[in-house]
């Protein structure tokens, strides 16, 4: 005699599946503006392409002006870990963030020196501390600089050529 399942029970299958096939997460720390990722495992090509995905949705939540990723503890960095690693701060950039790598052993940047990966547009840092500190002096020669742009003030010579009633912009314009 063949038994009769009830169909809530046959809902288990496809629940059990999903669990099992969870996918792996680093953890992304908010710090006021800024976003921190401590990378504590090994990177895998899955991982990475993960975590590029959560950054760049955690910078659109959060507005953050800063991503510090820390890879003190990557044995490896293998070319498509490299690569992840240029296109998460270019996705950052275009998310109006700015990025910095930190802890980057000597034998990774070797390796990627010998792979021809110049990670274009990744800053680095030798540890955290340096790369906050970088990250909060570039974020605040950026304010700045939009500060001045909205006419809000004088810290990027704003007030040129006031002195002289104009002419050296004419000259300028002129010549």
């Amino acid at each position: 005699m063949i038994p009769i399942v009830p169909v809530a029970s046959l809902r288990l299958i496809p629940q059990k599946w999903e669990r099992e096939t969870t996918v792996e997460r680093i953890p992304i720390l908010q710090l006021g503006d800024l976003l921190l990722v401590t990378i504590q495992v090994d990177m895998h090509d899955r991982l990475a392409m993960t975590l590029q995905d959560d950054l760049t949705e955690r910078i659109s939540q959060t507005g953050a002006k800063g991503v510090l990723i820390d890879i003190s503890s990557l044995d490896v960095v293998d070319s498509f870990i490299g690569r992840m690693l240029a296109n998460i701060a270019q996705m950052s950039r275009v998310l109006d963030a700015q990025t910095v790598v930190v802890g980057m052993r000597p034998a990774v940047a070797i390796t990627l020196v010998e792979l021809g990966m110049s990670l274009t547009g990744v800053r680095t840092a030798l540890n955290v501390n340096r790369g906050m500190q970088l990250l909060r002096e570039s974020l605040a020669a950026t304010r700045l600089y939009d500060d001045d742009e909205d006419g809000g003030g004088d810290a990027a010579g704003a007030g040129d050529g006031a002195s002289d009633g104009g002419t050296a912009d004419a000259d300028r314009r002129q010549g």
